[in-house]
């Protein structure tokens, strides 16, 4: 990466889930330089200039302009969220075939333009285009990072917050798994505090494992409900997109449920899932392995299996 001095990120797609990464990235005030490109250009010159009309209220002085991919030569950060949306209906996995091609067209010139920085990958699904990633652009594994669940991750917290009325940032569970319908809770580690999650429902009136298991639902099925009330989700990932990027930048040795390459944990190989990670500046530091039952551990094997699977169909 470049350093510390100045914060350089190269947006690729400027739709509506990058839009709404830029403009959280612009409102927190997390990088120095953000350069946006889109295959349509004019729209990224739009988006740049209404975004510069903001500067002013912000709590910096991001420089902000619609670029090209020569731009990637010197970038801290390559974000990816170009890609065809998900349409109502359609499963997060068959809408791969589609960009994949896109991507394809995308690595090659920011590769050629000498890139060395981290990409960060949010088009979906995510896990299968952070692997594409990887194995097109060579990069060492710590370098290329999915979102995974790490917005899954912030609506259980959030559902868990308003149903046992504790603040979401001190409950402390995850979501585990492909960014998509095999993704499953590992019960046995949630917490509040430092209360397991069993022991708080317990002690709850009305609260059985049952509401626990609807709460899991409600969060696999949360994209889904927003597909088809508003056609898209964009704030969500967004913000989720700009959570990492501050940890990255802050090399803040967060722990965060990305999309990462398992090399062994949890039993796995060469396949990119949604699992807690230390995000720091190198990018992922490193893959945290909880302690999961042996039903979890079958859950995040069907998990692997189901995108291996996918994988092997699209090669």
């Amino acid at each position: 990466m470049q350093g510390t001095d100045r914060r350089k990120i190269v947006l690729v797609g400027t739709g509506m889930v990058g839009m709404s990464y830029a403009f959280a990235l612009l409102n927190q005030n997390l990088c120095d330089e953000l350069v946006l490109i889109d295959i349509n250009q004019k729209k990224a010159e739009g988006e740049a200039m209404d975004l510069n009309h903001g500067v002013a209220f912000s709590g910096g002085n991001m420089e902000i302009y619609a670029g090209k991919y020569a731009d990637c030569k010197d970038a801290d950060l390559v974000v990816l969220t170009a890609g065809l949306p998900q349409k109502e209906g359609q499963t997060r996995l068959e809408l791969l075939k589609e960009n994949r091609k896109i991507f394809q067209s995308i690595l090659t010139p920011i590769l050629e333009n000498g890139f060395q920085g981290i990409f960060l990958v949010a088009t979906n699904p995510v896990d299968i285009m952070a692997k594409i990633v990887y194995e097109i652009s060579g990069f060492p594994p710590e370098r290329v990072i999915g979102t995974g669940t790490a917005l899954d991750t912030a609506r259980l917290r959030y559902l868990l917050g308003e149903k046992f009325q504790i603040d979401p940032r001190n409950m402390h569970a995850y979501v585990m798994g492909e960014h998509g319908d095999s993704e499953f809770v590992p019960w046995s580690q949630a917490m509040m505090s430092t209360k397991l999650i069993f022991d708080l429902c317990s002690e709850t009136e009305g609260c059985h494992f049952q509401e626990l298991l609807e709460v899991e639902e409600e969060v696999r099925m949360a994209a889904y409900r927003i597909i088809e009330a508003k056609k898209a989700t964009y704030y969500g990932i967004g913000m989720a997109m700009a959570r990492i990027t501050k940890a990255i930048f802050g090399n803040e040795h967060s722990v965060i449920t990305v999309s990462a390459l398992l090399q062994g944990e949890y039993g796995e190989k060469e396949v990119f899932i949604g699992i807690p990670c230390v995000v720091n500046r190198r990018g992922i530091g490193r893959i945290i392995e909880l302690n999961l039952g042996a039903e979890e551990k079958q859950r995040l094997h069907l998990s692997c299996e189901t995108l291996e699977k996918t994988f092997r169909e699209l090669s």
